[in-house]
């Protein structure tokens, strides 16, 4: 089954409101294994969401249409979809009923363009709304296919979604179970075009399971994704694909599906009874951040240092003031002195550090934007319990110009300092 999402509301053009029931009617209709090959946005206009309606009929078995069913003139989805299914509207007692006694539960009184929420084409199924007045619709359409009318407001589009179109859909598709399962391999220190480049013949012939690369910030990540009757069939579909991936690309994989970088330095440095200290200037904390952002670093996260001003990484980290005239304070030797200075002050294992250029200003010929440079410190002699053995000490630094603004720069200076840390912790340092 493939489905087409059309949206109504001209304030969803206008970018008045944001269109979040897009995402959410996108990844439930993937879990259900419903392929969704088409969104469309229209405003409350009949002639175009005439025409928005008519061509989704075209291409999909499924059209659900949200928004628009109101008792406002503007409300026009419930007519012009019961026009483009060929079906005449009738007054459904019953809604109009239940729709009386909702207003008169709440001391309000209906007015009559209420009753045209109780309008039904015929042959039509009924979506009870337990959060609002206008209830949703299933239309049959000409071919063997439906239309799905559902309520604007999240509030009302997700419980109806939930508790009357999942259970639907899963019976018409003769209560199989249908399931969408997914493998999200992620990869840092290596581009989405290297990635693809080295995986072009699984790219190629791939069919089921998919192979789906996505670029993130400093990141890749691939998305492996089959159908399947559970999670435990899907993922011994997906098996020998990500074992070959893995052979080709271990080095650079660091976590799979919600694991992300800094969760997975945390659970290397904790394998190995490690500490990790921090020294940052053009990133202002933000790699500490991302480290405490998981639960239970206290474990492994000793201290970070915010140093920004030159004065700050020599008062707190004791790099040498003669160091930062000789070099400057974007250079090699001033972050690994920052590196080695937040490793003896925290007691750390294992301190990295980082200073650039973020931008906009602040650059020279010799530094310009972007420049970032990268040091490294750490103590060794740990084990990781699994027969690895001991990690050397010793101190590493790195330099590298990275594009974008001032955001930019600093995120991915960020992603580059915690798998620097990874690199460590993994042996692929030197």
């Amino acid at each position: 089954m493939n489905a087409e999402l059309v949206f109504v509301g001209t304030e969803l053009l206008l970018g008045e409101i944001l269109n979040t029931n897009a995402q959410y009617l996108s990844q439930q209709l993937s879990l259900l294994g419903v392929d969704v090959y088409h969104q469309q946005v229209v405003g409350d206009n009949a002639a175009r969401l005439r025409a928005v309606l008519t061509q989704a009929l075209g291409r999909a078995d499924l059209v659900i249409a949200c928004g628009g069913l109101g008792p406002t003139d503007d409300d026009i989805t419930r007519e012009v979809a019961a026009e483009v299914a060929g079906r005449a509207l009738k007054l459904d007692e019953g809604l109009l009923r239940g729709l009386e006694a909702w207003f008169a539960t709440r001391g309000r009184k209906m007015t009559e363009n209420n009753r045209r929420q109780c309008m039904v084409p015929e042959g039509a199924k009924v979506l009870p709304n337990d959060r609002g007045t206008a209830p949703g619709l299933i239309i049959p359409a000409p071919g063997g296919k439906e239309i799905v009318l559902l309520p604007g407001p999240p509030g009302e589009l997700q419980p109806m979604f939930a508790r009357h179109v999942v259970p639907y859909l899963t019976a018409r598709n003769g209560g199989r179970p249908m399931r969408l399962v997914t493998r999200t391999l992620r990869f840092v220190g290596i581009g989405e075009s290297a990635l693809a480049d080295g995986l072009k013949d699984l790219l190629a012939g791939q069919t089921d399971p998919t192979i789906a690369p996505y670029a993130k910030t400093a990141e890749v990540h691939l998305r492996l994704a089959t159908r399947a009757a559970d999670q435990a069939e899907g993922l011994a579909r997906i098996a020998p694909v990500e074992a070959e991936i893995r052979a080709r690309f271990g080095r650079f994989l660091y976590g799979t599906d919600d694991e992300d970088l800094a969760a997975a330095v945390g659970r290397l440095l904790a394998d190995r009874g490690l500490t990790l200290a921090t020294a940052e200037s053009c990133t202002g904390g933000l790699v500490a951040k991302r480290i405490t952002d998981v639960a239970g670093s206290s474990a492994y996260f000793r201290m970070g240092f915010v140093t920004y001003a030159s004065e700050a990484k020599e008062r707190f980290l004791g790099v040498p003031a003669d160091l930062i005239a000789a070099h400057g304070v974007v250079s090699e030797p001033v972050a690994l002195a920052m590196a080695q200075g937040a490793l003896e002050r925290a007691g750390a294992d294992v301190a990295v550090a980082i200073t650039g250029v973020a931008g906009p200003g602040g650059g020279t010929p010799e530094t310009p934007v972007g420049t970032v440079c990268f040091g490294l410190a750490a103590r060794g002699g740990a084990e990781d319990g699994r027969g690895a053995g001991a990690l050397p000490g010793g101190a590493w630094t790195e330099r590298l110009w990275l594009h974008g603004d001032r955001e930019g720069v600093r995120e991915r200076a960020a992603v580059h300092a915690l798998a620097m840390v990874r690199r460590y912790l993994t042996g692929q340092l030197g």
